[in-house]
């Protein structure tokens, strides 16, 4: 039996060699274009991947049923942008927690939060900017100069790592890349206000 979305399928679990099939099955049925899957249930235990194609190496004949779950594409952006703006304010409380931590001397561990923070960063800025160019019609002059200043910020602030200047990384997170957080914070909920208008049309 395989369920998607709640509707019993055409097609039964025995059709198949393995779970991947099912999967790949399901995804390329026609009314499943633009839909993103959020859950998988085995024989009504859910399922994800512990390591890649994992669900190729599961055989049918060891299966009853498959349930899939799935959101529209839109839906789940809109959901991603309602978040960006929490994103942006964490942002900014992780800059002056490690400034902090620089103007104390604590060196190794302010490092190790700083990496954690620029992946966050550029998490956020490839996110943000996906969600621009798919979703929101609209041009923004004030995002695309915020994009330069933060990646002329970044720059920086890795010219700072090089030399190991804890201090000017501290002077730079706390004064520049902490407002810069704010500024992202309304420009993440503009957009999210934009998308709504955008995908409800």
């Amino acid at each position: 039996m395989i369920i998607v979305d709640g509707r019993r399928s055409g097609k039964e679990v025995s059709n198949f060699g393995n779970l991947e099939e099912v999967l790949t099955h399901v995804m390329e049925e026609q009314d499943m274009e633009d839909r993103v899957v959020t859950d998988v249930f085995v024989n009504n235990e859910s399922f994800s991947e512990i390591y890649p194609h994992q669900a190729e190496d599961i055989t049918c004949n060891s299966i009853a049923s498959v349930e899939v779950r799935t959101v529209s594409a839109g839906a789940m952006a809109m959901d991603i942008a309602a978040e960006m703006s929490k994103v942006a304010r964490m942002m900014g409380t992780g800059a002056r927690h490690v400034a902090r931590l620089f103007r104390e001397a604590a060196n190794s561990d302010a490092l190790e939060l700083l990496q954690d923070m620029l992946d966050v960063t550029r998490d956020f800025m490839g996110m943000t900017a996906v969600l621009r160019e798919n979703y929101a019609k609209e041009r923004d002059p004030e995002f695309t100069d915020l994009t330069d200043k933060l990646s002329e910020l970044l720059t920086e602030m890795s010219e700072s790592l090089e030399m190991e200047d804890w201090i000017l990384l501290a002077d730079l997170l706390e004064y520049e890349f902490l407002p810069m957080c704010e500024e992202w914070r309304v420009v993440s909920e503009h957009l999210n206000q934009l998308m709504k208008r955008c995908i409800v049309q």
